[in-house]
């Protein structure tokens, strides 16, 4: 399984407000998306986890896990935008 380290982190704030997380890799937004998301029931959240598992399967980039992730974030209001 390929996991794909991010070139830059993505930092969100899941749950409580003095909690960050620091996603660095494929396997930690996929993590988060399967476990700790607030807003189970989004669309964005599906498209990013779609992205992840394409990535697991060599098919795309991290990139694009990437991509997908931080608008499912910010879809959630979970990014913190100064990183």
């Amino acid at each position: 399984m390929r996991t794909g380290h991010f070139r830059k982190p993505i930092t969100i704030q899941p749950g409580r407000i003095d909690r960050d997380r620091v996603v660095v890799s494929v396997s930690d937004a996929a993590e988060v998306l399967l476990r700790d998301w607030p807003k189970p029931k989004s669309e964005m959240r599906l498209a990013a986890i779609k992205a992840c598992l394409a990535v697991m399967r060599g098919e795309k980039p991290a990139k694009v896990a990437r991509q997908a992730f931080i608008v499912a974030a910010r879809d959630a209001r979970i990014l913190l935008e100064h990183i």
